[in-house]
């Protein structure tokens, strides 16, 4: 297995890309029993960062307080011979201050929304900020996968 793993690992500059053209990010965290609680959202690159942004009550920034560790994954394809994906395990960094969470979600809203006018981008971002908390993904350790590499060969 080892052989079609490195075949169909991606490169550094095809992981950036494909983290890029993705729009959504599965997120799983630890919950209080140890079950992992896996949920979607929107997601930027900041500095050669994922982030996120996200209610501060929600599930997944209880689990964080409690237990930082964190694992997200993007993914395409839908037949065999095209699957594709990264897989981060890591450590979430949480900002809960308004100044610090500000940037961030003003970094996810302009890449995934785009209906919001430029000049009105900044308060949303700043209201949103007052009761969110943002999450810079810290890698521990990557894999990745494009299954098209291999050209149907398995």
């Amino acid at each position: 297995m080892g052989k079609k793993r490195d075949k169909i690992r991606m490169t550094d500059e095809e992981m950036k890309q494909f983290i890029e053209e993705r729009k959504s990010l599965q997120v799983a965290t630890i919950g209080k029993d140890g079950a992992p609680h896996l949920t979607t959202l929107w997601f930027a690159v900041v500095d050669g960062e994922i982030v996120f942004e996200t209610f501060t009550k929600s599930q997944k920034i209880v689990n964080l307080q409690r237990d930082p560790r964190i694992a997200v994954l993007l993914e395409d394809g839908t037949t065999y011979n095209e699957l594709r994906g990264v897989s981060i395990n890591g450590r979430a960094e949480l900002h809960t201050d308004p100044e610090k969470v500000h940037p961030y979600a003003l970094a996810v809203m302009r890449r995934n929304q785009p209906e919001i006018p430029e000049d009105k981008l900044d308060d949303v971002a700043k209201m949103m900020a007052s009761k969110r908390t943002a999450v810079v993904i810290k890698p521990e350790k990557i894999v990745s996968w494009d299954h098209r590499k291999l050209s149907g060969a398995y």
